[in-house]
């Protein structure tokens, strides 16, 4: 297998960080609800939040990743068997489930530096807290986390059955060429 994409498939690069996003993505906002739920005596209570954040700034640098790859190796063209409005909405979709990872992204950020303390990151590095400031900063980045990972989540669900349908329904390639087949 390719390290790059070409036109017709991913290469090796794309394949991994794309794969390591998704269930990222959905652990994320699993262990983000799950910890709403904890209360101050339970032994998740700071363990839950240190591994989520954690996670959410490798996220970061991960889709950061992806999207600088992105530009050096275009992902392939679609499959002639895509109608042009499939391709112009999964062009659309692409561009907001960026949007939406580095929203959610950053209101994270916003509600962990909000006390001015930076984020621990596994104890490798730490993130400062550079914008601390914001009236209401922790509650306000709070609600926008909370509605932003909604939605994202439930986009990723919808590109996930656009994928199994076009695997399924439509027997075309898509799927097999994110799996690197």
């Amino acid at each position: 297998m390719q390290w790059k994409n070409s036109t017709s498939r991913f290469g090796i690069i794309a394949i991994v960080l794309h794969w390591l996003v998704a269930p990222a993505v959905f652990f994320l906002f699993a262990l983000g609800w799950w910890m709403t739920g904890l209360d101050y005596y339970d032994s998740w209570y700071k363990l839950g939040p240190w591994w989520h954040k954690s996670i959410g700034v490798m996220l970061f640098l991960t889709v950061l990743l992806r999207l600088c790859w992105r530009f050096i190796s275009p992902p392939p063209q679609p499959l002639s068997s895509h109608q042009p409005w499939e391709i112009k909405t999964a062009h659309a979709v692409h561009l907001l489930l960026y949007l939406l990872l580095f929203v959610t992204m950053l209101s994270g950020y916003l509600i962990s530096t909000a006390d001015n303390r930076p984020i621990e990151v596994f104890g490798w590095f730490s993130v400062p807290a550079t914008i601390t400031s914001i009236p209401e900063q922790e509650d306000v980045a709070g609600l926008v986390h909370l509605i932003v990972a909604s939605i994202l989540i439930g986009l990723v669900s919808l590109h996930a059955a656009a994928a199994l349908k076009h695997h399924f329904i439509d027997r075309d390639r898509s799927l097999k060429r994110i799996l690197g087949h």
